[in-house]
């Protein structure tokens, strides 16, 4: 496909995709660290705050959004979401930067959002429909990479700005602004994914009849889909529960556990969110596809779980405790329950209804996030962190022993030998690969192989 002389393929496509996770966790960066600064401006209560977060990209907002993208994505294509979603999200962000009340700024969070929601699924989709099969998690980790750095730069963008107070809040929203245009100006050079496109025009009574029918009719028709939803929709669900909250009030925690710091709060997120691209990179995108996902996904959930145990038994805000934390909390982010989420959920469900999958488990597991954020500060502030930690630190427990248990059997597998595994045919049988394939495998003719990119090492 071309734009002009223009046409984005390979590594530089799965890059432009993966920027929906960057500007999704830019957004709730941006909000956490904002919300002090938002409350002291307009005068608004912990009540308001919760509000804010709950209908903000981080909960209610990308719910919603994902429960509608995700179905478009599957009937109009993946790319269609790509055309419109980020020019929503750039007017969200450049009203939060230009808000002078509190409903401007609930309208701006609720925009983001939206689009944030209707972003994430179609990208995670995407990079996992365009991915050699041997090289899957390492490409859908490119989206678990960008979704790392959006926080390491917020927060080293809030530290930096702190002393402006409001108005460096203001300037991280302008950047996101600036960010999603320029993606938005690439991707517009990106091809329809080969798998989608191939599955449309080739779609026959039988293979209906195999499959189902496209979106959520689809999806709901098969017990085979309703049991995937089951188990990656508990793992992120009861993962993300709490790492929503982190996401969005871990300064609110940090302070209850006292470290009064803003600028030392941001420098410490830094850390974890440091922790946590390292460990994207050089643990899950260079593992994943090597070694048994089930113990790598179970190392990474024990490590989040042991830094929430340290930060509750010693809330005494020393260094050590706090360093301990970031450290072990960073790491288990960067190879837990969100990357194998989204590597999982992508491999789990045929092509007419794998963006619309991820649009239900989204909604469902922001809409719980929301919940929480609703009430959250003013919980945290009632009943300290030791009561709030053993909720959190329960619910990680939960995710660990669900992915433990029900982890899937799909490394190494093209997303038609797992379609043949799991509904008895391949969707679209002319892309099968075959082990006479090349030693650099895909799903029919992938613009990552046809366009010379090589996978970074």
């Amino acid at each position: 496909m071309k734009v002009g002389a223009r046409s984005t393929t390979g590594w530089r496509a799965t890059i432009s995709v993966a920027m929906s996770n960057y500007i999704e966790a830019g957004s709730i960066i941006a909000i956490a660290t904002s919300l002090t600064f938002w409350q002291d401006e307009f005068g608004i209560s912990n009540f308001a705050v919760g509000l804010l977060a709950a209908l903000s990209a981080n909960a209610f907002g990308a719910a919603v959004g994902a429960a509608i993208g995700g179905p478009l994505c599957d009937r109009y294509g993946r790319k269609a979401i790509y055309t419109y979603d980020l020019l929503v999200y750039m007017a969200g962000v450049l009203l939060a930067a230009f808000a002078f009340n509190f409903t401007m700024l609930l309208a701006a969070f609720i925009i983001t959002g939206l689009a944030v929601g209707a972003g994430v699924p179609a990208s995670w989709t995407y990079i996992a429909e365009e991915a050699p099969s041997v090289e899957r998690a390492k490409h859908v980790g490119t989206a678990q990479l960008a979704w790392s750095v959006g926080p390491l730069i917020g927060f080293a963008l809030a530290a930096a700005l702190a002393p402006m107070g409001l108005l460096g809040s203001r300037i991280i929203f302008l950047h996101l602004f600036v960010v999603a245009a320029v993606v938005w100006w690439i991707r517009q050079g990106l091809a329809e994914s080969k798998i989608w496109s191939d599955e449309a025009v080739n779609e026959t009574r039988e293979l209906t009849a195999s499959v189902g029918a496209r979106g959520i009719k689809g999806l709901f028709s098969k017990k085979v889909n309703i049991t995937a939803l089951l188990l990656l929709g508990g793992i992120y669900l009861f993962w993300n529960t709490v790492a929503g909250q982190a996401g969005i009030f871990m300064p609110r925690v940090y302070e209850t556990a006292g470290l009064e710091s803003a600028v030392q709060q941001n420098l410490l997120q830094v850390l974890v969110w440091g922790c946590t691209v390292l460990a994207t990179y050089f643990g899950f995108m260079r593992y994943a596809d090597r070694v048994s996902q089930r113990a790598l996904y179970v190392f990474g959930a024990a490590l989040g779980i042991v830094g929430w145990i340290v930060l509750v038994a010693f809330t005494d805000g020393g260094l050590t405790t706090m360093l301990a934390f970031a450290i072990l909390w960073g790491i288990s982010s960067g190879i837990g329950a969100q990357a194998f989420y989204s590597l999982w959920a992508s491999e789990m469900f045929a092509t007419p209804y794998r963006a619309s999958a991820q649009g239900v488990m989204f909604f469902a597991v922001r809409t719980a996030t929301g919940l929480l954020s609703y009430f959250f500060p003013t919980m945290l502030a009632a009943t300290g962190l030791t009561t709030v930690g053993i909720l959190l630190v329960a619910l990680l427990t939960i995710a660990l022993v669900i992915g433990a248990v029900a982890a899937p059997d799909t490394q190494g597998k093209t997303l038609q030998e797992i379609e043949v595994e799991r509904y008895g045919a391949p969707l679209s049988p002319e892309l099968i690969e075959t082990p006479a394939s090349s030693g650099h495998p895909t799903q029919g003719s992938n613009p990552a192989t046809e366009s010379g990119h090589k996978a970074p090492a």
